[in-house]
């Protein structure tokens, strides 16, 4: 390492915020990035530990360490080489990934981890912005077609694979404009859709095709899943006309909770919600849009869907806004000898939290209540865990204010009819039937149809997609040539 005892020298820096009142009023990124000398200083910590955790606490495997003394050492050009070489969107994990590499850093075991994520957003803004991000144009054609369905993370990092081994490849997209969840899921504050845009463009010029607006397959009847298409294609029209299929659609069919007035007008999904902000800021009319202005909020889901819908909630400008959890509320400090290098379970507090929001832990949401058809409240209850099974606490029911409520639990699987569209066998929770054994990995049941990403795991972090979406691209690549020069 450049600075072996870096890490007994130099305190741990965050990146910096924007303050709370003047971020608020838009829809921009408010995140101060870390300069050139903040950043060595970073990768100076370091440690030169023999054993790096962080690479495989990382799902992508980055080379953190090599990418860490390169920065050290002034050489940001190769240290984006580095970067690139195991993750295709590091802008995208540098601004959105919960950083499980810093939870598995060997400094992390008694001190501040490594500020792995905050360099790695250093280094590809730099990269970016000194014009080091050029197109990859594959040298010799293949003659192989491949339609990517979905174009999330995992379907462009499989799509950019393998329009990289040569291939032609098409990605179909049921919404207006490409990046899937990054595009309509993810707020606009958290990551300005520009960054996708750009690599779009990248993509394009090394021969990628996009189809927006085709919904391949059909939803059922009544979805609510987001769909913004005006065409339509049958499975076995991608079948009939492309020599490989790979299904990158995700996890979109989201956790319900069906107590009594679910049907009130003021209860929605959160992924109702928040594409439609999304859709405003790109510049788009949106008729009848689902705004919390005035509005008491609650929020049911601490996960980071429901942090998005406290910021987006607050942008509006609620006149309050509550989180609802579940679960009784975690420990503010991990016990490291006991989590370390895994992901610990800890009180997580958001930058969205930071600008107005109470929590509520452990509680549970018995019924909606309203006039005339529109919500005007929820009944809880307080609960407590016990041998595993939640015991609702006796006396502890009250009714609370409420005008908007937003379901932010999570997806319990693809949509069913997609995936029966194809045929494609499923697992015990509904998701595309793929391992990710070397050989014959993310392929489905149907024959030259592979799945990745969160429509073969599950719901899971972005970081996790773009994995799955380089391995699914190798695997795609050997059953169409018998080889594969793809990293994996």
């Amino acid at each position: 390492m450049g600075k072996v005892t870096g890490f007994m020298e130099y305190e741990r820096v965050e990146e910096g915020y924007r303050p709370v009142p003047e971020r608020i009023k838009n829809y921009k990124e408010f995140v101060l990035v870390l300069d050139d000398s903040q950043a060595k200083t970073q990768s100076a910590r370091c440690m030169d530990c023999g054993t790096p955790f962080c690479n495989s606490g990382c799902p992508v495997n980055n080379i953190i360490p090599d990418f860490n003394d390169l920065v050290y050492r002034n050489d940001w050009k190769n240290a984006s080489t580095v970067l690139h070489s195991t993750n295709n969107f590091p802008e995208f994990t540098g601004r959105i990934c919960p950083a499980p590499c810093e939870a598995a850093c060997t400094l992390n075991v008694n001190d501040d981890a490594v500020g792995i994520k905050s360099i790695e957003h250093a280094i590809i803004d730099n990269a970016w912005a000194k014009g080091w991000v050029k197109p990859r144009v594959a040298k010799h054609r293949t003659g192989k077609s491949v339609a990517v369905v979905g174009s999330g993370p995992a379907g462009l990092a499989a799509a950019q694979q393998l329009a990289r081994a040569g291939h032609d490849v098409t990605v179909f997209e049921k919404n207006d404009r490409i990046g899937g969840l990054l595009r309509y899921g993810i707020p606009d504050f958290k990551m300005e859709k520009s960054h996708i845009d750009k690599r779009v463009e990248q993509m394009r010029a090394e021969g990628v095709q996009f189809r927006c607006g085709v919904l391949v397959g059909e939803l059922p009847k009544g979805s609510r899943v987001t769909n913004w298409a005006k065409e339509s294609m049958t499975p076995a029209q991608l079948q009939r006309d492309f020599d490989a299929v790979v299904l990158a659609g995700g996890a979109e069919q989201s956790r319900d909770l069906p107590v009594p007035g679910r049907d009130l007008q003021g209860v929605y999904f959160a992924m109702e919600f928040l594409p439609q902000q999304n859709k405003v800021n790109a510049g788009d009319k949106v008729k009848d849009q689902l705004r919390a202005e005035g509005k008491h909020v609650i929020v049911i889901g601490g996960g980071d869907t429901g942090s998005d819908c406290v910021g987006t909630s607050n942008r509006h400008g609620a006149a309050s806004v509550t989180q609802f959890e579940v679960m009784p509320q975690p420990p503010v400090e991990e016990n490291r000898p006991m989590t370390w290098p895994y992901w610990p379970i800890k009180l997580r507090t958001s930058s969205s939290h930071e600008e107005g929001c109470e929590r509520e832990f452990a509680i549970s949401t018995k019924e909606f209540v309203g006039e005339k058809g529109k919500l005007t409240g929820l009944k809880t209850v307080r609960v407590e865990w016990k041998d595993g099974k939640m015991v609702e606490v006796a006396g502890s029911e009250q009714t609370l204010k409420a005008e908007l409520v937003l379901l932010a639990m999570g997806f319990v699987s693809p949509v069913a009819t997609i995936l029966d569209a194809f045929g494609i066998d499923k697992d015990g929770r509904g998701n595309a039937k793929a391992s990710t054994e070397f050989a014959g990995g993310y392929a489905t049941s149907v024959l030259k149809v592979f799945a990745a990403g969160d429509i073969r795991r599950g719901q899971s972090l972005v970081v996790w997609a773009i994995r799955e979406g380089r391995q699914a691209a190798r695997a795609v690549d050997e059953f169409l040539m018998g080889f594969s020069d793809l990293p994996r």
